[in-house]
């Protein structure tokens, strides 16, 4: 379901994809009709029709953001506590630090990071490698989305020429570019976790705790 629904983050990041393009192009049409000084007919028809895809775009990421959320952050109490079965005692946070730890300032920017390298290592059977390049690149991307998104809402609330416009535009696609690599490494992580704790409680006691 998790890997469903961050599917899902990405088709509506792809058709947000669209609707910055959109903009753009017609930002860059009125910036030339204004330096030009060429003809503006059916621009602001073409603006209008613009904002509203990106309206429309916008709406469905902030709801498919929210129903992912809500899923993963289950999904990720779930293979924590499968992680304390296997594993008791190579937890550093305490088991509500898994929620929690997404939504304190500051702290959300490493602690989750951390609990998950925890439950990955408790996960893995013994002598398989500890091979943890994924989980690091998807909190890179995540942390990289995190403040690309902020600076292109920034550039959008302040763009008023046609130059802001066709910036914002360009940062947006950025945006929205790196949230769909953010979502595939996400993909990632959860279903390769999720197959290595199944075949760790296969495994058995015998030799999952060895």
């Amino acid at each position: 379901a998790v890997a469903a629904l961050l599917g899902l983050v990405i088709a509506t990041d792809l058709f947000a994809l669209w609707a910055d393009y959109t903009l753009y192009d017609v930002a860059d049409a009125l910036r030339g009709a204004l330096a030009g000084g060429g003809p503006l007919d059916g621009l602001a028809q073409r603006a209008d029709r613009a904002d509203t895809l990106d309206a429309v775009a916008g709406v469905a990421q902030v709801a498919a953001l929210v129903a992912t959320a809500v899923v993963y952050l289950i999904w990720f109490l779930r293979v924590r506590v499968n992680a304390e079965v296997f594993n008791p005692f190579g937890h550093t946070y305490s088991r509500s630090w898994a929620g929690w730890g997404w939504f304190v300032p500051f702290v959300n920017l490493v602690r989750p990071r951390r609990i998950m390298a925890e439950i990955w290592a408790a996960s893995r059977l013994t002598g398989d490698p500890d091979r943890q390049g994924i989980v690091n690149f998807w909190w890179a991307f995540w942390i990289l989305r995190l403040a690309v998104d902020r600076l292109a809402s920034s550039a959008s609330s302040k763009a008023e020429t046609a130059d802001a416009l066709q910036d914002a535009a360009l940062q947006a696609l950025f945006a929205d570019a790196v949230d769909i690599v953010s979502a595939a490494l996400a993909i990632a992580v959860v279903v390769r976790l999720t197959r290595m704790q199944d075949r760790k409680a296969h495994a058995g006691p015998a030799l999952a705790g060895v």
